[in-house]
């Protein structure tokens, strides 16, 4: 694959293709089945990822790709992978559910362990974050950071989980060296896109996540000036693992 051949557009419209037909799903009462983890899958889930995964295949048929809804790809078979893409064709089912809007269509492309490029699509807010390295972040085609916070010892905006917001997360906060603490939950990436665009100064997260939960977004943060680290390190979040699972993260 050659980086600089990759068409953001191309993908930008993959994830609006995707998020026309989620809509149609979203405004009806569709059925609800729960995956062997107990965690949600829609029609929804199923059929943006058949969208996305057809189309990348399409475009790109030498790069592999890893979904949320795919089979399980052995460490040993993606170990030497160069590139690849990491998809979720829905984070935030549970807000899909609650049909509060705030779920996004993501995807990343990998290099060597770190986020190059990604797009975060949200349907139903309209709104569209991308970005590709070397390239610079957008926002519904506004560069990012759209604002910056010059003085956090007097406000820090921190963003937090809707559906898993836990006690360790609100030590984390209480214990924040600022006069004004303000608290944003929110579900899906959006945090991740909200820290991008400066409308948020901090959000930790002390709990699980997948990497296809942050690639697209991790991207975005990148390529925003902002970084996704490993919790009390300072060490970015890597990716292709060979467990999947994220550690504790601080995106600042």
């Amino acid at each position: 694959m050659q980086f600089d051949k990759i068409d953001i557009e191309e993908i930008k419209n993959i994830a609006l293709e995707a998020g026309k037909e989620v809509l149609k799903i979203y405004n009806t009462n569709f059925h609800i089945e729960y995956k062997a983890d107990n965690s949600p899958l829609t029609q929804a889930d199923l059929k943006a990822n058949e969208i996305i995964c057809n189309r990348l295949k399409k475009l790109y048929p030498e790069t592999p790709l890893i979904s949320e809804e795919n089979k399980e790809v052995k460490y040993k078979q993606r170990k030497n992978w160069e590139y690849y893409f990491c998809i979720d064709p829905i984070d935030g089912t549970k807000e899909f559910i609650k049909k509060n809007g705030e779920f996004t269509i993501n995807i990343a492309l990998i290099h060597k362990n770190i986020p190059v490029l990604g797009v975060v699509y949200a349907p139903v807010l309209e709104d569209i974050y991308w970005a590709k390295k070397g390239f610079g972040a957008y926002k519904n085609g506004q560069k990012l950071p759209l604002q910056i916070n010059k003085n956090p010892k007097e406000k820090l905006n921190v963003v937090v989980s809707k559906s898993h917001m836990n006690k360790q997360t609100q030590e984390f906060i209480n214990n924040l060296q600022s006069k004004q603490i303000v608290q944003k939950p929110i579900g899906s990436s959006l945090k991740l896109c909200l820290v991008a665009t400066g409308e948020a100064d901090l959000y930790p997260k002390i709990g699980d996540t997948m990497e296809w939960d942050t690639a697209a977004a991790d991207a975005i943060v990148r390529e925003s000036g902002k970084m996704i680290y490993q919790f009390e390190k300072e060490i970015p979040l890597l990716y292709n693992k060979e467990n999947l699972l994220n550690p504790w993260f601080l995106v600042k």
